[in-house]
Formats: C-alpha cells, structure tokens, sequence
C-alpha cells in the first residue's frame, strides 16, 4: 500500500507498506529509505503503464502524434520504504481518486500516480487555440489506494462549482486538470470575437478561454503561470 505526502510544498513523500508499483516522472527521484538494504528498483517504461500492450502501444502513439508525451518510469517496491519526487522545484499537488472519479490532467503536470489509477490518453479537440494538445492523459480511480500527484508552477488555485452551480471560465494556458465524477467533464471553448485589433495584433491576450457552465460539476486546478501559447496574429 502506498501513502503520498507533500514535504515543503515541494517534494513528494511516498511511503510503501508491504511492496507496491509506483508510476513516476521519469528522473524525479530524489531519495529513498529504507531497511536492511535498497529494496526498490526503476524501470524505463517504453510504451506506457497500460497492462494491455496493445492499449500501451496505441496510447503511445496518441501521445507522440500529439505532443502529449508522457516520459515514465515505474518503480517497483518489494518491502517497506519511504521515496521522494520532485521536479524543479515545481510545487506539488496531492490529490486521492476516488472510484469512478476522473481527473484530465496535462501531461507534463503529472509527477507521479499509483496503480489503483486508470490511465489513458484521449482526444479533446481544443489544441488548435492553446498549448494544450489535441489529447490530454487521464486518470480514473479504479480503486481505494488511487493517488495522483500533480505538479505546478507556483501555489496552485482550485475552482470548483459542484456546490454553488456558478459558471467557470479560465485561461488554458494555465490549466494543470480539471475533475469530474463519472464523465470527463471536457469545457466548452469560448472565443472572443474577431476585431481589427486582432489583426494588427493588439488584442487582449485573453481572446479565448475554457468554460464549464453550471449544470456541469467540475473542479479546476490552476497554476499562476501560463504556457507560451494562443492565437498570435499581427502585422510587421
């Protein structure tokens, strides 16, 4: 069984009872304890954490073909143990799954996740207006130890509207997931309308944004710095 922590906002703890499977950035290893020797061991997935080679070998592909690269490594845990992850000093998100719950999360936001997660990747169409890609990597809790934690640069800020059904508009350049109860949860995409001031390239910077209304249950975590991305239009 396995228990994530946060240590100083910035690292992740991973405490291992009995032996376990780990999926982590690969590289992100930072440390490890443990008893009577190293009882842990770091593999390279090549495909993808999918059971299924052929679920594996498809995922792969999705992700080469549309930028949502996920570089894996799985670490196998025969014993008890204590782990830490990090990335850069990027701040660390911990959240548990529950079953059936669905969290769409970018790719290069995901530090590291258990084996009670499903994970996949799918399509969502909205790449063409963001550095968000035409699929995004999701997790569904298929069990009670399903952890993921999520990385950000900077504190991160959660909206959520499942108590007071108030519509949510964000900048998807800033998007790390979005979490929804048994269904994707996928925004709409809300355009500005084209003006003059686009062409010549004065506009706003916020010309488009995700939207979940609010008959759609959903909780957003952002992070306070915003890719490199958009429409960019303009005259020399």
């Amino acid at each position: 069984m396995l228990l994530f922590e946060i240590i100083n906002e910035l690292t992740l703890k991973v405490t291992c009872k009995g032996s376990d499977v780990l999926f982590a950035k690969k590289g992100s290893f930072i440390a490890g304890e443990s008893m009577n020797g190293k009882n842990y061991t770091f593999e390279k997935l090549m495909l993808g954490p999918q059971n299924d080679f052929l679920q594996a070998a498809i995922g792969s592909f999705i992700r080469h073909a549309t930028g949502e690269n996920l570089p894996l490594m799985k670490v196998s845990m025969n014993g008890d143990s204590i782990t830490y992850y990090a990335n850069y000093g990027q701040h660390v998100v911990v959240y548990k799954l529950s079953p059936g719950e669905i969290v769409s999360v970018e790719s290069e936001n995901i530090l590291a996740f258990t084996q009670d997660c499903d994970y996949k990747v799918r399509f969502i169409g909205v790449g063409i207006i963001s550095q968000k890609g035409f699929a995004t990597s999701t997790l569904t809790g298929k069990g009670p130890n399903a952890y993921v934690a999520m990385l950000s640069d900077g504190n991160p800020l959660v909206l959520s509207n499942i108590s007071n059904h108030e519509t949510i508009s964000v900048d998807p350049d800033a998007v790390i997931c979005w979490m929804s109860q048994n269904n994707y949860g996928d925004p709409q995409v809300m355009l500005d309308r084209l003006s003059w001031k686009n062409i010549i390239g004065q506009h706003s910077g916020e010309s488009y944004a995700f939207e979940w209304s609010g008959a759609q249950p959903v909780s957003v975590l952002l992070q306070p710095s915003e890719r490199k991305g958009g429409i960019k239009v303009g005259i020399d």
